[in-house]
């Protein structure tokens, strides 16, 4: 996304924390393609035949964002990450669904590892990653927060710094830390 687009974004989420429900239509054009990359990126990783697919995850997230409190949106790298937690929880929602109707071992799989989030090489449950975080956020809020934007935000370490107000090195780090808990947490390799 060019400077442009980052205020113009900026600018439509002040303008529709103000009320201006035309701002919410602009500001769903210029995000959509971006959201929508996402929501790719991420359902790769699910196994085949997975029946969700990123147009209606999408439309989830934004159904649910209707819904959001939005009038405190600072800027686009805070939107981003909200929308990032509302994918977790589409995402969340639909494997406990599935799980819940199929009761099989046919549960939806996904890597911690950064270098393979569009491929998954060290997998864990979905539904175990998002209550190994619930126990994260307990301890390291910030650490918890780093992963949900990193990993189903799908941003960089600048973009999550930017959402957080800290550096991109702190991310990194703490990055690499609430990797090695989650590893840990959710089995590591000796499950």
């Amino acid at each position: 996304m060019t400077q442009t687009s980052q205020t113009d974004v900026t600018q439509l989420l002040l303008a529709w924390s103000e009320g201006d429900q035309a701002a919410l239509e602009k500001l769903t054009v210029l995000v959509e393609a971006e959201l929508h990359r996402l929501a790719q990126n991420y359902l790769i990783r699910e196994r085949p035949g997975h029946t969700l697919q990123p147009t209606a995850l999408v439309n989830e997230v934004f159904l649910r964002l209707m819904d959001w409190n939005h009038s405190g949106f600072q800027n686009r790298a805070h939107f981003l990450g909200v929308m990032a937690q509302l994918m977790r929880r589409v995402l969340v929602d639909y494997a406990r669904r599935r799980s819940y109707l199929k009761r099989s071992g046919d549960i939806a799989k996904i890597s911690l590892q950064e270098e393979a989030i569009p491929a998954a090489s060290r997998d864990a449950d979905l539904v175990a990653l998002d209550e190994a975080l619930e126990r994260l956020s307990l301890m390291d809020s910030r650490k918890a927060r780093i992963v949900e934007l990193r990993f189903f935000g799908g941003m960089t370490e600048e973009e999550t710094g930017e959402a957080l107000n800290i550096s991109p090195r702190t991310v990194r780090r703490e990055w690499s830390v609430a990797q090695a808990w989650l590893y840990s947490e959710l089995g590591g390799a000796d499950k």
